[in-house]
């Protein structure tokens, strides 16, 4: 009687295991059917392409010669420093491509006014108005003007060809004096 009862015992085992299991994975792909992700999220498809980054569109060449603009940056020593622009550049990063001693602490943010330039009176009013967040800005600007604008705020179009822009003797500078600004 002992293996009788002991293989009962273990039919019964099994068949609580197959239920088990059964209502188990049952109740899983029921939870999978009610809570699918598939019908309340549509499919997203993701693009790989590389981003341009702060100025990297600067360190592009024109694609031809009807996109270039030049521009004449007058250093703090007097220097003329002719500039070979294109449409939509933004003339911070346009001097950092060209060396010129333009600091733009901020990586134009407008957080700073070490990107300070006086506009050619010519071009001056070509420029759209300022934000405001750039005259407030300019307020901490040593050496300020009625023609001063944050180089980092113009955006080359064809009608500045020709425009000149000239850096103040100093600029307010945010890093440890002595530092020499590199593009970034």
């Amino acid at each position: 009687m002992a293996g009788a009862a002991r293989r009962s015992l273990l039919t019964l085992r099994r068949i609580y295991a197959n239920n088990t299991c059964q209502v188990y994975s049952r109740t899983i792909n029921q939870f999978r059917n009610i809570h699918s992700l598939d019908r309340k999220i549509p499919k997203r498809y993701f693009m790989t392409s590389p981003g341009l980054l702060h100025g990297d569109y600067e360190w592009k060449d024109p694609k031809s010669e009807e996109e270039v603009v030049n521009i004449t940056i007058i250093d703090r020593n007097g220097n003329d420093i002719p500039l070979r622009g294109k449409i939509g550049d933004n003339v911070l990063y346009l001097c950092h491509r060209y060396e010129v001693d333009l600091e733009g602490a901020c990586e134009a943010s407008l957080a700073c006014s070490t990107c300070h330039v006086y506009v050619d009176d010519e071009y001056f009013d070509m420029l759209p108005e300022a934000l405001e967040e750039e005259e407030d800005m300019l307020d901490l600007a040593v050496f300020l003007k009625d023609n001063s604008r944050l180089g980092c705020q113009i955006i080359l179009n064809k009608e500045m060809d020709g425009m000149t822009l000239t850096l103040p003797s100093a600029t307010r500078n945010f890093y440890v004096d002595g530092h020499v600004p590199k593009p970034h």
